[in-house]
């Protein structure tokens, strides 16, 4: 059977399938003897190059070159050679063969695996003698983007610092970020590229900081003070008054200036994160912004939105690194700031309305917010042209398209959607054109695979297919269940959207089910609340999930008292938390929203509201209004019952040391 006749068929051939679905399953467990059993019985699948794949991988400890050549030569141009590749580079930098590395890096497509760039660089630098800024910025780059420390970046940070590529600024930095995050291993590792006694100290910090401020810590120093820095920190991540104290009480005359700014900053950004008005008193206290980086920048904008602060607002953004500058968020809020908070229409500004038409659009949040401070409702975008017959039938022909569908059809769906990862974004540099991106997803849409047809067709830059970005399956039973249930149906599509893409089988590792993602204890509760008889079975049923997910989803609506941002955060993190986030001052949604302080919850938020405009469209064929949905937030008004505490959460989330809060599932959208 030929890959072009699997695009073709409606259901592919099952001859071999069965094969791979024991390998895959034999890969998982790494055992290598079933994988070299069942390999030649591959031979010829639509799917061998996984099979080969699998086979391999199991045992590249092991593995020589000339297996390794044999296999990139035959699979040459597909995603398992380039992911072979990956994995041959990582094991070559491990084994600190450099000569080897060399000669298999420059045909590298993929080039987003941070360790193997990592181990790149500590070959140029230090057997081939590369040097400059670009370099180090290179480094920094992907360092600082990892969460947990790994062989490649800490040999780099080593050899690019004995190079001088790197200063010993820089590496403290990494330490000062794995502190902020609470990732004691990372910083150890760190401070232990500079000085492997001041290492030792670590695991104190960050069991009792203020322990080790009050006996160990010495500021005579770089170490010290370094190290100083370090407790000041963690202290703030738990307790920021109490990290604010220790510096009024003596640690921040201590510090080198830049270092004081640090800490401050942090310590507001902790405040902030606990939606609390010193916030602004802290970051009062830092005399240089530029000393501070874009996460802290970020938070002391939100605080000042928050207080309405916004000389503060456009200060902190104006501070912040230029590409940070350049995203949707802060090119609004700079907006904003520039008028005192003024919507356009209310005070006419040049700058700030260059800035907003930089960004309107549909694609988001915030472009949407842009085109209604222009004075515009958000109407249907212009629509692409259609796909040509040679369009349509080059997306069909694609090797690796087709290689996707097949392994998604079997079952192998991680495999299946880093496949189409790679070969839509990755494959070629810059990944495929506009018009590539809309036939792929275009061929998604057809095989009904919404996830790969909506985040295919979100890469497109300069058109914009709204239909094709935000489909609308399952029509006949969202809408009249939303409908009945009182429950828009735009806001229940932008919702499914981004709880589930469309998948009606989707279920998470802690058991939320189906469309909506419902977990069974909610399911439980809203079919006792509904008056309807319910089984965990019923779960998986595609109208029986609508139908307790738009009766939750109502009821944590109305007892918001008809929010739909708050709402939206309930259902994502639970109601318990947005009842506390709406205490303070009252507050338009778009801010609201940003000062949520889990990452997780706030970019759902926003999603689920964007996504609701961009539906009503689709639903209605008229302009929407997203300032209109966001609505006003602030503390319950006096004498109303809180109904909110009787609700139960609609899924598991794990809070992070760090508190980013995680949905507990697994996405597979990486290559």
């Amino acid at each position: 059977m030929t890959l072009g006749t699997v695009a073709s068929q409606a259901q592919p051939a099952v001859g071999g399938d069965d094969t791979l679905l024991n390998m895959a399953q034999a890969w998982r467990k790494k055992d290598t003897a079933t994988l070299s059993m069942l390999l030649p019985q591959a031979s010829g699948h639509p799917l061998e190059p996984w099979a080969a794949y699998w086979e391999l991988n199991a045992r590249l400890e092991s593995a020589s070159a000339g297996e390794v050549d044999a296999f990139l030569q035959r699979y040459a141009g597909t995603y398992q050679e380039d992911r072979l590749r990956n994995d041959w580079l990582l094991q070559l930098g491990k084994n600190r063969d450099f000569e080897g590395f060399a000669r298999y890096y420059p045909a590298f497509r993929m080039r987003d695996d941070r360790e193997v760039r990592c181990y790149a660089l500590y070959a140029d630098a230090v057997l081939g003698g590369r040097s400059g800024g670009e370099m180090a910025q290179e480094f920094r780059d992907s360092w600082y983007g990892q969460r947990d420390s790994d062989d490649g970046c800490t040999l780099a940070a080593g050899g690019l610092r004995q190079k001088g590529v790197i200063r010993d600024a820089d590496i403290w930095r990494k330490a000062r970020l794995a502190a902020e995050t609470n990732r004691m291993g990372t910083a150890r590792t760190a401070v232990g590229v500079i000085d492997g006694a001041a290492a030792m100290s670590v695991p104190g910090i960050f069991s009792s900081p203020a322990s080790y401020l009050a006996t160990q810590a010495d500021a005579g120093s770089r170490s010290g003070r370094e190290l100083a820095v370090l407790a000041l920190l963690r202290m703030a991540s738990s307790n920021p008054m109490s990290a604010a104290q220790a510096m009024q009480s003596g640690w921040a005359a201590r510090l080198e200036a830049h270092d004081r700014n640090w800490v401050w900053g942090e310590i507001g950004k902790q405040a902030a994160l606990n939606l609390d008005s010193s916030a602004m008193n802290y970051f009062s206290q830092v005399r240089q912004l530029r000393d501070l980086d874009d996460v802290k920048l970020g938070w002391m904008a939100r605080a000042a939105l928050r207080m309405g602060y916004w000389p503060q607002v456009r200060h902190a953004i104006e501070a912040m690194s230029p590409e940070a500058q350049r995203e949707p968020i802060w090119v609004y809020w700079r907006a904003r700031a520039l008028q005192g908070g003024l919507h356009l229409g209310h005070g006419p500004d040049r700058e700030a309305a260059a800035l907003y038409r930089s960004i309107a659009g549909h694609q988001g949040f915030y472009e949407q917010l842009a085109l209604e401070a222009l004075g515009e409702r958000i109407g249907t975008p212009a629509t692409p042209a259609g796909l040509s017959g040679s369009e349509r039938a080059a997306a069909r022909a694609n090797p690796g398209l087709q290689r996707a569908i097949y392994a998604m059809s079997i079952g192998l769906r991680s495999e299946g959607t880093r496949e189409w990862n790679y070969t839509t974004n990755l494959h070629q540099r810059g990944g495929m054109n506009d018009r590539e991106l809309l036939a792929a997803a275009a061929l998604a849409c057809e095989r009904e695979w919404w996830d790969r047809c909506i985040n295919t067709s979100e890469r497109t830059k300069s058109v914009f297919d709204l239909q094709q970005r935000f489909p609308t399956p399952y029509r006949n039973v969202v809408v009249p269940r939303s409908q009945s249930t009182g429950v828009d149906p735009a806001y229940v599509y932008g919702l499914i959207r981004q709880e589930s893409r469309f998948a009606s089988a989707a279920r998470s590792g802690v058991g939320a089910s189906g469309l909506m993602q419902v977990m069974p204890a909610t399911a439980r509760y809203t079919a006792r609340k509904l008056g309807i008889p319910y089984e965990p079975s019923m779960l998986t049923h595609l109208d029986t999930n609508v139908r307790l997910g738009t009766g939750y989803l109502k009821l944590v609506q109305d007892d918001f008292e008809g929010s739909l941002p708050m709402a939206a955060a309930a259902y994502n993190a639970g109601p318990g938390r947005p009842r506390a986030w709406r205490n303070g001052p009252m507050l338009e949604g778009a801010i609201w929203a940003e000062n949520i302080p889990f990452g997780e919850t706030r970019d759902y938020v926003k999603k689920v509201l964007s996504n609701t405009v961009n539906y009503a469209i689709l639903l209605t064929g008229q302009p929407q209004s997203l300032r209109s949905r966001l609505g006003q937030v602030g503390p319950l008004a006096p004498g109303l019952p809180d109904l909110s505490r009787d609700l139960p959460s609609t899924a598991v989330r794990q809070i992070m040391p760090s508190g980013e809060v995680r949905v507990l599932s697994d996405p597979t959208d990486a290559p």
